[in-house]
């Protein structure tokens, strides 16, 4: 299976709201096994993370008011892509591809007064 990633926003009734989302490649998060891997690994929660180590059992959901913070974390983690590949065993160019995803997700949820699915 394939995490994805989408933005949304909350609607009249409080329910989430999807976005229209780029094209289907944009939106691939990682494969189920990055849930566990690589997002939810020790590597990455030694980093300090605490919103991508949520992945590691459930879905992420990024509140509108968390995504400041999620985009904080994420730049804490981005200069690491080297040695998380080498700890996860997925290629640099492969985290970096769906980090870019993710990221990208949580600058559109910030435009939109939104938030960030990982799923």
């Amino acid at each position: 299976m394939t995490l994805l990633v989408h933005t949304y926003v909350y609607d009249a009734d409080g329910k989430r709201d999807l976005l229209e989302d780029p094209e289907y490649a944009d939106t691939m998060a990682g494969f189920e096994s990055t849930r566990s891997r690589l997002w939810g690994s020790e590597a990455v929660r030694a980093l300090g993370a605490r919103f991508f180590p949520q992945l590691d059992g459930s879905d992420l959901y990024v509140e509108p008011a968390e995504v400041d913070d999620f985009l904080a974390e994420g730049e804490v983690i981005r200069p690491h892509f080297d040695r998380l590949a080498e700890l996860s065993g997925y290629g640099a160019d492969y985290i970096t591809a769906r980090f870019d995803n993710i990221f990208a997700a949580a600058v559109r949820a910030k435009a939109e007064g939104g938030g960030v699915l990982v799923w």
